[in-house]
């Protein structure tokens, strides 16, 4: 039975796994993201700097398994950054950045781009694919009052960009060109074709990461 373990403590990602059917093992990377991002160079692409923080907190998750689980299971890392002005934008480190980030993009739109590894483990064998996918982001101009009222509830420095679709951040996006669930930081549809590839179904995950087990 496969498990599928979640290289993230993201709860927009358990969620969007959880709601389509499978419970996934939470067991969270330890990884660099900065020397990573710093290694890639300045003119790295969006979508490959997001691919190989992805890459690297999946392969991180897999030394830290134990050995039941290693045994059968994949391994899902993911990390998600919001392109705009020319700049790759992440979780912002404090308020006053998050204000800074909502009062360039309102009224604007940004690709959010998420990478993907997925990592099989099984009969003593390693397969891996990753990719990485955007979605374009069309903001909305929050009004000052309400911008500052969703910075107070500390939700924009949990998430990339500063914003999400699926918490009180969704009141400020207008619409989305692509998957919402890559928003989200997990896209559904680009996770299963990537499942495809290293040999895993989704009939095989909900048998074997039941939601309520």
């Amino acid at each position: 039975m496969t498990r599928l373990v979640l290289a993230s403590a993201s709860e927009g990602r358990r969620r969007v796994l959880r709601q389509a059917g499978v419970d996934p093992l939470v067991v969270v990377s330890g990884v660099d993201e900065d020397a990573i991002i710093a290694a890639l160079g300045a003119d790295a692409a969006p979508g490959d700097v997001v691919r190989h923080l992805a890459e690297a907190k999946a392969e991180h998750v897999v030394t830290l398994l134990d050995a039941e689980v290693a045994a059968n299971c994949v391994v899902v890392g993911c990390d998600s950054m919001l392109y705009i002005d020319g700049r790759l934008v992440g979780k912002p480190e404090s308020i006053d950045a998050a204000r800074r980030e909502w009062q360039s993009m309102g009224g604007r739109s940004g690709q959010l781009h998420t990478g993907h590894c997925l990592v099989r483990l099984a009969d003593g064998l390693t397969t891996q694919a990753s990719e990485s996918f955007a979605t374009t982001v069309h903001f909305a101009e929050p009004d000052p009052a309400d911008l500052e009222a969703y910075l107070a509830t500390g939700e924009s420095l949990a998430v990339a960009g500063a914003f999400t679709i699926d918490g009180l951040g969704g009141w400020f996006v207008d619409r989305i060109d692509g998957d919402p669930s890559n928003v989200i930081g997990l896209s559904l549809p680009h996770t299963r074709a990537l499942l495809q590839r290293v040999g895993v179904s989704i009939a095989e995950l909900w048998a074997a990461n039941p939601v309520g087990r």
